[in-house]
């Protein structure tokens, strides 16, 4: 039986402002614009009936409202999504303007929307995409957290983190797989092909790093997450993501030896500072199997540091610099606890969020004599085989709001794909542990070839009725072309090409002319400001013999940039792919 949450309650212990400001305030704090907040809570439509005049608007529409909708994002009065700052839209005068924009949007019309505010409506073509996105984007010189913190603070731009921005974010569910995937291949690696009877140990229960304990148990083994606000580690116990919030660190290690000892998969939150926590886990001489961490540290405003929960959200409200100065000081702590963990035999991963960047800059070493980081990212560490095939987080959700469609669906990949094991474990994992928040949707992992073939099974159980709305269809922007990021996506290529950022940018163009419905090109999703450029793409399953066509061009095209950014950067096993799959790269014979 499917899980569902319908009780999350509302952070907003994020929240720079609950004034009415329209303005830039004396404190520096954004505009939101809240005399523009609608009385009504934001939920994303459900049923067939549309307010726009085509389906491809409406799923946008819907796709918006779905982001903001307090059970799926982080900060709703805020309208951050997720990833410490990301939003939907700039601020609530200009979520209006986008929500009437796309209303009265024609078939054969084009919405721009610079960093969350609708900026322009241009006469194109039906099968040109109805929006497309910009987020984030600064001049490379002048791409600082500091230059964007001042143009953020003059209302004139939002961070549009990866899929907030994009409106394509699913909840947590959205970077499970992928999650799931990365520790599947470190037991492949490390522990014979189970996590079974190992003890994980992370940190950070937002939106995105919420799913680490729920992959690590469905991986087998037992992960212990810790957390500095107390209302997270409840909301994830709610949802199903976590299994148990402990009472203390001696109550967590128990808890978590107990589970070991008995082999089962099982998930511990404990209320804590991970630069505190790690330290005593040293102290006590306790031996973590795998350590990382998903905090939100790509911004520092966004990392919690130690001390006090309530006095520290008061010191970033009273003096950001002084805050910023103590998180760096907590992020340091933090890493060179994990990297004495790794001395001490525990493996370690770092999971994408800059953390050892920043560590970098308050003065810790954590490379080695060749310039490698002391401990792997997960791409390079885990996940690059799977970006050579072309394979990344493939994603879909229910216009209808109906749970049976995902169901439908689901039945209907495991049709498609009747040899693929690991894909067949994980809808059934998926099925009886992963919530529907928000619109349902589901997630998995497809590859070059795999994608278009099964976004025409989509589109035609639409076309048949047997789902009983469009479908929408997206994807994280990490995945295997689509993303130009030194410190998580492309750290480590084997050319050296990791800072290249013409491959984002080649993707959303591509995909522009292939026919996707949305298309965006964000800067610094995830890793922060300046230090990653990436692009998303949607496209709508309507169950038209033209969209088909369109699903056919964009599902091939989008991840063919994955095989052409690998192949290219030599790795052979991509170049095998291309040759097998048909490909066409010029420079290959």
């Amino acid at each position: 039986m499917m899980p569902t949450t319908d009780q999350t309650a509302e952070l907003n212990l994020e929240a720079n402002s609950l004034s009415a400001a329209s303005a830039p305030q004396p404190d520096g704090k954004r505009p939101m614009f809240y005399e523009f907040k609608p009385s009504e809570t934001i939920r994303a439509k459900h049923g067939t009936e549309l307010r726009c005049k085509t389906w491809e608007a409406e799923a946008a529409l819907r796709m918006l409202e779905n982001n903001i909708d307090p059970a799926v994002s982080l900060v709703y009065d805020e309208l951050i999504v997720y990833g410490g700052a990301g939003r939907a839209a700039r601020n609530w005068k200009e979520y209006q303007t986008i929500v009437k924009t796309l209303k009265e949007l024609e078939a054969d019309e084009t919405m721009l929307v610079q960093s969350g505010k609708a900026v322009g409506v241009l006469k194109t073509w039906p099968h040109a995409p109805r929006v497309l996105i910009a987020n984030s984007n600064i001049v490379p010189a002048w791409s600082t957290q500091e230059y964007f913190d001042e143009l953020d603070k003059m209302g004139l731009m939002m961070y549009g983190q990866m899929t907030a921005g994009s409106w394509i974010y699913i909840a947590t569910q959205g970077i499970l797989q992928g999650t799931y995937e990365t520790f599947a291949a470190m037991a492949d690696k490390h522990f014979g092909g189970s996590l079974r009877g190992t003890i994980t140990v992370t940190a950070g229960l937002g939106g995105m790093s919420g799913a680490q304990p729920l992959a690590v148990t469905m991986n087998d083994g037992v992960c212990l997450v810790i957390e500095p606000i107390d209302e997270r580690v409840k909301q994830k116990v709610r949802e199903g993501y976590v299994d148990e919030q402990a009472n203390d660190l001696t109550h967590a290690l128990e808890l978590c030896e107990q589970a070991k000892a008995d082999g089962k998969g099982w998930s511990v939150g404990l209320t804590g500072n991970a630069a505190t926590v790690l330290p005593r886990l040293l102290e006590l001489g306790f031996q973590a199997d795998i350590v990382t961490d998903q905090t939100s540290a790509h911004d520092l405003m966004d990392y919690i540091p130690e001390g006090e929960i309530g006095e520290v959200l008061a010191l970033r409200a009273s003096n950001p610099e002084e805050f910023k100065r103590q998180a760096l000081a907590s992020i340091v702590k933090h890493v060179e606890a994990i990297l004495e963990m790794q001395r001490r035999g525990t493996i370690a991963v770092d999971y994408g969020n800059n953390l050892r960047g920043q560590a970098e800059k308050g003065g810790l070493n954590v490379r080695d004599e060749a310039g490698q980081f002391l401990y792997p990212g997960f791409v390079p560490g885990y996940i690059r085989p799977l970006f050579c095939e072309g394979k990344g987080p493939f994603r879909w959700a229910a216009l209808s709001g109906d749970p049976q469609d995902i169901l439908r669906i689901d039945r209907a990949l495991l049709e498609t794909f009747p040899d693929n094991k690991l894909l067949a474990r994980w809808i059934e994992k998926a099925q009886a542990k992963v919530p529907f928040i928000g619109l349902p949707a589901r997630v998995c992992w497809l590859g070059y070839g795999e994608r278009e073939k099964f976004g025409l099974v989509i589109n035609d159980l639409v076309a048949r009725g047997e789902v009983s709305a469009p479908i929408v269809i997206g994807r994280d922007h990490l995945d295997c072309g689509s993303v130009a990021s030194p410190n998580r996506e492309t750290e480590g290529m084997k050319d050296g090409s990791d800072a290249v950022a013409d491959w984002p940018l080649l993707n959303a163009l591509a995909n522009c002319a292939s026919g996707a419905d949305w298309v965006s090109l964000h800067n610094g999703g995830g890793v922060g400001i300046g230090n990653s450029t990436h692009s998303g793409m949607v496209i709508v399953a309507t169950g038209t013999p033209e969209k088909a066509e369109r699903l056919r061009r964009v599902l091939t095209t989008d991840p063919g940039m994955g095989i052409f950014r690998h192949a290219d950067a030599g790795y052979e096993l991509a170049q095998d792919v291309a040759r097998e799959r048909g490909a066409k790269i010029p420079s290959m014979k």
